[in-house]
């Protein structure tokens, strides 16, 4: 009998799909070939002498789920974690992270602090990330070294950035990034990102619009985070925010709007006119005070919503369980309404609605044949996942990212055992370590 050869033959208790069925799989069998998945079965289903694998991994009393997908971050910005709290976004902005930007970011600090959210990220169970900061060739070179897979968007503004020291010159940077890594390899995607409506004028906005469309990749802007903003939107262009962006022509389906804390009923009925995708990231607007953006009724126009951190100077962690943890609380406090937010749908917005988010629902969010092996395992044995009635529910209400033992991306384990595989975490803090010194001296790295 002629076997087939598997890279990685997954076995565990219980498997969550994410598919558009939501199917759970009890004792199943995953089997992962060139990168992709081969096979989910349950394990009475499995002929055992029909396969073999180059490498096993059989541990009791596990949870294997679709890796999950941070669509909203500042990689870079762990440099800064506890730098500026308390305080309001814009005094946050203006006189804490803009000019320590100016002053301290290079590609140097960039991949290092990239390295560090990464090393959290896939200890905590994120397989993929779509990142928005400046020089943004360190942070892709740090997920090719971490094995991550990555939407890297690189970040305009109306100001002088350290990447892009004259902002008429935005389009060069572009090209760069195109040229360095559109098509380089299977898990970078380049991206470009408008800070906001208010930082950026309705020319930066249709210019990078403009070239996203023409080289297809996704962009993104933050919109609506405060009312302030709002406020300065109506007041500079006569509109609400989303509607000024549909006049200018910069929402549709490759629209990713990050936040919408303030949206009204009108302005969410434009966003899901045009197909535009959101960014939830929750925990960071609370810290902020921006506000709780309206998600049940964005979901019940069929907006496409997902999660995302926000940079560690804002959130102050990558942990998209905590994350999934306080979008489905904090609805349900919002709507005094407890059926809100329903821990199943808060899972899918961290897997399969984040891959749609990106526009990768083709190859990742899922568990099935044919997608990327992008997954998960997590230890069930322990004491605050014990029992389990509803794994939704644990995922959503009890568990976190420390419950994380094996991480895999593209069929590679990144991590095993709770051990990373490509990543020195000793190293990687302690340059992150010696560039918050000098941050702290006021000292340029």
């Amino acid at each position: 009998m002629i076997k087939t050869e598997l890279d990685l033959l997954v076995f565990g208790s219980l498997l969550l799909t994410m598919s558009s069925q939501q199917a759970v799989v009890e004792h199943p069998v995953l089997g992962i070939r060139d990168g992709k998945i081969v096979f989910v079965m349950p394990r009475k289903d499995f002929q055992e002498g029909a396969y073999c694998a180059k490498k096993v991994l059989n541990r009791r009393d596990t949870l294997i789920m679709p890796g999950l997908i941070n669509t909203h971050t500042h990689l870079a910005m762990t440099c800064f974690r506890g730098m500026a709290d308390d305080l309001p976004l814009m005094t946050w902005l203006h006189e804490r992270i803009f000019p320590a930007e100016a002053q301290h970011v290079s590609p140097q600090m960039v991949y290092a602090g990239s390295l560090l959210a990464m090393a959290e990220m896939i200890l905590s169970g994120t397989t993929t990330f779509c990142d928005s900061y400046f020089f943004v060739d360190s942070v892709a070179r740090a997920a090719m070294d971490a094995g991550m897979r990555a939407v890297v968007s690189q970040g305009f503004i109306d100001f002088p950035t350290p990447d892009t020291p004259d902002p008429s010159r935005q389009l060069d940077t572009v090209e760069r990034l195109i040229a360095s890594w559109k098509g380089a390899s299977p898990l970078i995607q380049p991206a470009l990102f408008c800070h906001s409506p208010y930082s950026c004028s309705p020319e930066t906005l249709l210019r990078i619009k403009a070239a996203a469309s023409r080289e297809n990749l996704l962009y993104m802007l933050h919109l609506s985070e405060t009312r302030e903003e709002i406020s300065l939107i109506q007041e500079r262009y006569g509109r609400k925010p989303a509607l000024f962006l549909r006049d200018l022509g910069v929402l549709d389906s490759a629209t990713l709007a990050v936040h919408c804390t303030w949206l009204d009923e009108e302005e969410m009925a434009v966003l899901a006119e045009c197909g535009v995708r959101v960014s939830h990231a929750p925990q960071s607007n609370m810290k902020l005070a921006s506000g709780i953006a309206p998600i049940p009724a964005m979901q019940a126009r069929g907006i496409p919503v997902s999660l995302g951190t926000d940079g560690s100077a804002s959130n102050n962690d990558l942990d998209l369980f905590r994350e999934m943890d306080t979008a489905a609380k904090i609805h349900k406090i919002a709507t005094l309404d407890p059926t809100v937010m329903k821990a199943r749908q808060v899972v899918q917005m961290a897997t399969l609605d984040g891959a749609k988010a990106l526009g990768l629902e083709e190859r990742i969010g899922s568990i099935e044949a044919g997608k990327a092996a992008d997954l998960i395992i997590l230890d069930l044995n322990q004491p605050h996942l014990t029992p389990m009635y509803d794994p939704f529910s644990h995922l959503v209400y009890a568990a976190t990212g420390s419950d994380v033992l094996t991480s895999i991306i593209n069929g590679n384990v990144v991590m095993e055992n709770r051990e990373l595989r490509h990543l020195d975490l000793d190293a990687i803090m302690k340059e992150v370590k010696a560039i918050a010194k000098r941050i702290k001296k006021g000292h340029r790295d």
